[in-house]
C-alpha cells in the first residue's frame, strides 16, 4: 500500500506516525530474517530408492502407501507437504512405515485384527486417496479401526487398551497366517486398543497418556494373559506405548505439533505394572509415543493429511519433563499420528 501524503498534518501528528513505522520495522525485520534463513535451507536430498513405504490410513479406512523415499527430510517445524486425500470429513488417523514384503495389520474397536499383504496393493503417489479397506475386509457396520502397524518388527507385540491393560501377543499369531476377524481379546477388558509396538521380549515398556502422564516397567512383568498396565483417570486414555531398552529414548508428540524425546535414563521404572503415572511430558494433548535412535526419522501426519519427516537428531533428549519444541507448523490444524524408522 502507498504512504499518504502527510504534509497536510500537523507536525507533531507525522513525527509521532513515523516513529510507530520505525518501530514497526523494528519488530519486523528480524522475523522477515528468520524466515529468509529457513527458506535458504535446503530439504535434505531425499534417500536411494528403497522398498521400505509409507503406509497412511484416515479414520474411515482410506488408506494409501507410497515408497519412503519420495518423501524428503524437511528441517523441524517445517510445513510438511500434502499427503492422504481423504476429505474434510475423513481425518488422517495412523501412520505406519513397512517394507513392500510385509503385511499391515490393521484392528479395530472390537480387537478384530485384518492382515493385508503390501505386495498385493499398488503403490500411490504422495498426494492420493489410496483403497476403501472396508471393501476388502468383512468389517461390521459398527466398528472403526484403532491400530494400523506393519507385522513384522519383534518377538511380541505390546497392545494396550484405552483404560490401561497390558497384554503381550506373540509374532506368529500375526503373520501371514492370521485369519480375518480374528479376536485378540475381550474388549470387556479394558476397553477398545488404544496403542501397539513390537518389542525384543526384554525391553521396558513405557505407556503414554492423552493427558502427559505415563509409566515405565520390564514388558517380562507381564503376565501370558495380561495385566493392568497403568491406572488411568476417568477423564484420560491410552495414546501410545513404546519398547527400548533401559537408556534409550521415546519420542513424545501433542496434537499442537511439539515434540520432546524422553531419555529412559531420567525416568524412574516401577517395581510392577498397574500404578498411576507420573508425569512424562507437559501436555494436555499427547497423540503418540515412539522409541527412536540416533539414525532414526520421524513421520507425523496431520487431521488435513499433511506430512513431514524429520531426523530425530533434531529433536533435544531431555531427561527431565519439558513441553517440547516445535516440530511441525501447524495451522488451523492438528497433528493425529506418528510413526519412526532407522534409516541407512
Amino acid at each position: 500500500m502507498q504512504r499518504p501524503n502527510l504534509s497536510a498534518l500537523a507536525p507533531e501528528i507525522v513525527a509521532y506516525i513515523e516513529a510507530l513505522e520505525d518501530e514497526l520495522e523494528t519488530l519486523r525485520k528480524p522475523v522477515d530474517e528468520e524466515a529468509a534463513a529457513r527458506a535458504e535451507l535446503p530439504l535434505e536430498p531425499s534417500e536411494p530408492p528403497t522398498t521400505m513405504n509409507v503406509v497412511t490410513v484416515s479414520a474411515q479406512g482410506y488408506a494409501k502407501r507410497t515408497p519412503r523415499h519420495l518423501y524428503w527430510r524437511q528441517r523441524r517445524g517445517g510445513m510438511g507437504v500434502f499427503d492422504l486425500d481423504s476429505g474434510d470429513d475423513d481425518p488422517s488417523a495412523f501412520l505406519a512405515v513397512a517394507d513392500a514384503s510385509a503385511g499391515l495389520i490393521l484392528v479395530t474397536d472390537q480387537a478384530r485384527a485384518f492382515r493385508l499383504p503390501l505386495s498385493e496393493w499398488p503403490e500411490s503417489p504422495v498426494r492420493s486417496r489410496g483403497l476403501a479397506l472396508r471393501e476388502l475386509f468383512p468389517v461390521r457396520n459398527d466398528e472403526r479401526w484403532s491400530l494400523a502397524f506393519a507385522d513384522h518388527g519383534g518377538a511380541y507385540l505390546a497392545l494396550v487398551t484405552e483404560r490401561g491393560q497390558v497384554r503381550r501377543i506373540s509374532n506368529q499369531y500375526l503373520g501371514r497366517n492370521l485369519q480375518p476377524g480374528t479376536v485378540l481379546y475381550n474388549v470387556k477388558e479394558g476397553g477398545p486398543p488404544a496403542a501397539a509396538c513390537w518389542t525384543t521380549g526384554n525391553n521396558e515398556l513405557l505407556i503414554v497418556t492423552r493427558r502427559g502422564q505415563g509409566i515405565r516397567f520390564s514388558e517380562r512383568l507381564v503376565p501370558v494373559r495380561g495385566c493392568l498396565g497403568m491406572r488411568v483417570d476417568p477423564d484420560d486414555s491410552v495414546v501410545g506405548v513404546a519398547a527400548t531398552g533401559a537408556e534409550g529414548g521415546v519420542f513424545l508428540l501433542s496434537a499442537d505439533g511439539k515434540g520432546t524425546i524422553r531419555l529412559l535414563s531420567g525416568f524412574a521404572a516401577n517395581k510392577s505394572p498397574g500404578a498411576s503415572g507420573k508425569t512424562v511430558m507437559k501436555s494436555e494433548a499427547i497423540i503418540g509415543a515412539t522409541a527412536v535412535g540416533e539414525t532414526h526419522d520421524i513421520f507425523a501426519i496431520s487431521r488435513l493429511g499433511k506430512i513431514i519427516r524429520f531426523q530425530a537428531a533434531e529433536v533435544p533428549a531431555k531427561e527431565g519433563v519439558v513441553q517440547g519444541v516445535n516440530c511441525m507448523n501447524l495451522r488451523a490444524d492438528q497433528c493425529t499420528a506418528l510413526t519412526s524408522c532407522p534409516v541407512g
